[in-house]
């Protein structure tokens, strides 16, 4: 069974429910996914043992998750640009690196989105949902800014990226 670019976006809003996993109608519209894609994800996650499975209430590996997205990830889902657009800032121009990176004068990275605010070059996000997922979500948005600098950024934005996303994920789960 093969992981698909929309089971990182699950499994990263996992991390958010330090609980466990709740219901999948709720990390559906959580997401903007419907419930067969959560299901299908939850499944290919726990096959790809990304997740400990249902005995441990769906919670994410944490040394497995970081592992993938912090060696494996660039090359499974590699970034794709388009053409200049609007849309929602993303990887070193969006927080948490873009108060430690200087900006140059190109034209920042986004992902392509109707209601955007920033012109910059598209970068197409993870899955069709990520942007709105993202918006309304705060703590996700950082997480799959720092999974697109890793996918898409120079080495000084991959390195700074890995770092921050190695920490948050194991703050979350009260890992050293």
């Amino acid at each position: 069974m093969n992981l698909k670019p929309q089971d990182v976006v699950v499994a990263l809003k996992l991390c958010g429910y330090p609980a466990g996993r709740p219901p999948i109608s709720i990390v559906a519209s959580d997401l903007g996914l419907s419930p067969s894609e959560v299901h299908g994800a939850i499944q290919r996650l726990r096959s790809s043992r990304l997740l400990h499975g249902p005995a441990l209430k769906d919670k994410p590996n944490i040394s497995g998750l970081e592992e993938f997205l912090v060696h494996g990830l660039k090359y499974a889902f590699p970034a794709e640009h388009g053409e200049v657009t609007r849309g929602i800032p993303t990887s070193y121009a969006a927080e948490p690196l873009r108060s430690q990176i200087a900006m140059s004068n190109d034209l920042p990275p986004v992902w392509p989105w109707h209601d955007g605010d920033t012109r910059g070059v598209g970068l197409e996000p993870l899955y069709k949902s990520v942007p709105h997922a993202a918006l309304r979500d705060p703590a996700l948005y950082e997480l799959l800014a720092l999974v697109d600098a890793i996918r898409d950024g120079r080495a000084r934005e991959r390195n700074l990226a890995e770092r921050d996303l190695v920490h948050r994920l194991k703050s979350i789960h009260g890992q050293p």
